[in-house]
C-alpha cells in the first residue's frame, strides 16, 4: 500500500490509499453520498452539495476523524468517527459510505478496520457505535466480522422510499486489555 500522512498500514490491494479527508475532497465525496444506494443506506437527503461537505471538512469535530478511500486519484469512499462529548467521550458514531459502483470490494471493510485501529490504538476510543437499515445484510455482516453486536432494533426510525424502516444499533466495545 502507499503510504501518505495519516495512511493506515492496511494489507491491500496497493492502488488504495486510506487518508484523512481534506478541504477539496468535498466535490468527490458528495459524488459517493448522491450515490443512490448510498443515499438508501444512511440519513442523508438527497442532492448532498459539496458547499455542506466542505463545511464539515473545514471544521471538523473536536476528537473525530475523517477517512476517504482513494484509487487513482478517485475518491471511493468516505467513513468517520463523531466523537462524544462530556461522560461518554470514550464512544463514538461511526458513518461510512462507499460509491455504489464499488461496493463488496474490500473498501468498506479497509476504512472500518483503519478507523477500529485509530479507535482503539490513537483515540482512546473503546465504545463505536452505529445504526444500519435491517436491510442491509452486507452492511450488517461487515460490522458483525468486526466485533459489532446488535444492542437493539429502532422500529420506524428513519422514513426512507416513502415508508418509515427500521435500524440496528450496534456497537463494538473494547474491553480492557483487548
Amino acid at each position: 500500500m502507499k503510504q501518505r500522512e495519516n495512511s493506515a498500514a492496511l494489507p491491500l490491494n496497493s492502488e488504495l490509499l486510506i487518508r484523512a479527508s481534506r478541504p477539496g475532497d468535498e466535490e468527490q465525496i458528495a459524488a459517493v453520498m448522491n450515490q443512490p444506494l448510498v443515499r438508501r443506506g444512511t440519513l442523508r437527503l438527497p442532492h448532498t452539495r459539496p458547499e455542506e461537505v466542505r463545511t464539515w471538512l473545514e471544521k471538523p469535530l473536536d476528537g473525530g476523524l475523517q477517512l476517504v478511500a482513494e484509487r487513482d486519484g478517485l475518491i471511493l469512499g468516505a467513513a468517520g468517527l463523531h466523537r462524544q462529548m462530556g461522560r461518554r467521550h470514550h464512544a463514538a458514531a461511526l458513518g461510512m459510505s462507499v460509491h455504489d459502483a464499488y461496493q463488496r470490494q474490500g473498501i468498506g471493510k479497509a476504512l472500518l478496520l483503519a478507523l477500529i485501529d485509530a479507535a482503539d490504538n490513537w483515540l482512546n476510543i473503546s465504545r463505536i457505535e452505529l445504526t444500519v437499515f435491517t436491510d442491509n445484510a452486507g452492511a450488517i455482516a461487515l460490522y458483525e466480522t468486526a466485533g459489532f453486536v446488535t444492542e437493539g432494533v429502532h422500529k420506524a426510525y428513519a422514513f426512507r422510499d416513502g415508508a418509515f424502516a427500521d435500524v440496528l444499533a450496534m456497537a463494538r466495545i473494547k474491553t480492557p486489555g483487548g
